[in-house]
């Protein structure tokens, strides 16, 4: 089997192992709590991008790029270049990317005395006191005004 023939088919392996880790989970039974809001800190939240995407993509593109330069072993060379230098690349770019996200942590008093804390993205503004829906559960809740 040839280099190309194998790093193509390396290709395709890793742009569908790529297009499932973006596939999105079944989506969660929705829970609807009412309740009043307690206290609210400012935090950061992570960036939810995949880590790694961007050096999958950066070694693709490299792999397409050198294909494009020479011939026979020169090729393969250019290939195996472009993939090593394009994922070093990719991963650079993503990591500048990769800003944390201004965030609420939100405690809620539920109308049956459990408190609720939520961690949400800032959003619609939300004070102390004010009666609020929790929407979904677990990391999926969101708080929002009544």
């Amino acid at each position: 089997m040839t280099f190309y023939r194998i790093t193509r088919r390396l290709g395709a392996i890793l742009t569908a192992l790529t297009l499932g880790a973006c596939a999105a989970p079944a989506p969660a039974p929705l829970e609807i709590r009412s309740g009043v809001i307690e206290q609210i800190n400012p935090t950061q939240i992570a960036s939810n991008q995949h880590q790694g995407v961007g050096a999958v993509i950066g070694g693709l593109t490299g792999v397409g790029i050198g294909s494009l330069i020479g011939g026979g072993t020169g090729r393969d060379v250019a290939m195996v270049a472009g993939a090593v230098g394009g994922a070093l690349v990719g991963n650079e770019v993503q990591k500048r990317n990769t800003q944390p996200i201004a965030g609420e942590q939100i405690i809620v008093r539920t109308t049956s005395g459990v408190l609720v804390v939520v961690t949400q993205a800032v959003g619609a503004p939300l004070r102390v006191g004010q009666k609020v829906f929790i929407q979904g559960y677990g990391e999926s809740a969101r708080v929002t005004a009544q």
